[in-house]
Order: structure tokens, then C-alpha cells, then sequence
């Protein structure tokens, strides 16, 4: 597993119950902000255990196709905010505290 990986990881492990973040807030705060996609990519590898649910696109939405409504049902779960479009309101359940 790469030391990018890793990093991620890291950050996913600490996101809070009712946050989400981004892929790019992630490889903007590992200092690759061009890595959006490098985090989707760790983020399909993901260790069992960690909250990969709350990891969603910049806009709000869901990925992970088969696994977005499971997605879905752990946010909402959790309290996250759902916007009349289907997206998580990200102006209410952005975590940026790390």
C-alpha cells in the first residue's frame, strides 16, 4: 500500500459521525490538490473499519455506485443533511477541523 494511501486513511479515520468530506479537501490537505482522483482510488481500497461513506464529491454527491445508496442510508444515519436534489448539504455537514 502506498504512503498516499496511508495518508488518507489517516484523515478518513478521524472524520467525525455526521461530517463528511471531499476527495479534493483530502488531497488538498495532503498537499497534492491535483490527487482528487488518487483519493478515489484509495478510497476504493479502503480497510474495513473506516468510514468510507463519509467521503462524497465536492458538490455533494454520492459516489460508489452499487454502494451509494448504502452510503446514503449510513449518512443519513448519522444526521447528515440531505438537499432537495439528493446531495448532501455541504454548507451544514462539511468538516474542515484537521
Amino acid at each position: 500500500m502506498s504512503d498516499f494511501f496511508e495518508q488518507v486513511y489517516d484523515i478518513v479515520a478521524v472524520i467525525p459521525s455526521g461530517k463528511v468530506v471531499s476527495y479534493g479537501q483530502i488531497a488538498r490537505a495532503l498537499g497534492s490538490p491535483r490527487s482528487a482522483r488518487m483519493v478515489g482510488w484509495a478510497m476504493a481500497r479502503c480497510p474495513e473499519g473506516l468510514p468510507w461513506h463519509r467521503v462524497i464529491k465536492n458538490d455533494g454527491s454520492i459516489s460508489g455506485g452499487v454502494m451509494a445508496d448504502l452510503c446514503r442510508e449510513l449518512l443519513e444515519a448519522e444526521g447528515v443533511c440531505f438537499l432537495p436534489d439528493g446531495r448532501v448539504d455541504m454548507e451544514k455537514c462539511r468538516w474542515t477541523e484537521w
